[in-house]
């Protein structure tokens, strides 16, 4: 079963892809283009040039993962443009926003992970 959680790397190929390419394709393309080891278990997010579909790849130690997401409706509302970089990084709350269409730059997501401090009352001996 495949689980995307906080302990994972997550990268969105920036350039579209063409969607024939299966996970060897996709796998050199982590490679030359990302310059990412496609089996460090970085989830890689990819799209095609309508962005009206997604395609993940992940290698989880025992295997490579690809699934493939087309939308019924629509297309991405949005997407990294084309910079100086070929990826572009986000947190899994982000991924789940991207995949209802929505625009993970615009929402307010909350850190993945909050520092545990003990208040200054209980630190205290009596």
């Amino acid at each position: 079963m495949l689980q995307i959680t906080p302990h994972h790397r997550l990268l969105l190929a920036v350039k579209y892809v063409d969607f024939r390419k299966g996970i060897d394709g996709l796998a050199a393309l982590c490679r030359q283009a990302l310059e990412e080891d496609p089996f460090s278990g970085t989830i890689f997010v990819f799209t095609n040039r309508s962005r009206s579909s997604i395609k993940i790849l992940l290698y989880d130690g025992g295997g490579f993962w690809l699934c493939q997401k087309r939308f019924s409706r629509g297309r991405l509302a949005w997407w990294p443009s084309r910079q100086e970089t070929s990826s572009f990084s986000v947190n899994p709350s982000q991924l789940h926003i991207l995949f209802s269409q929505g625009n993970p730059l615009d929402a307010h997501v909350p850190p993945d992970w909050r520092p545990v401090t003990p208040q200054a009352s209980q630190c205290s001996s009596t």
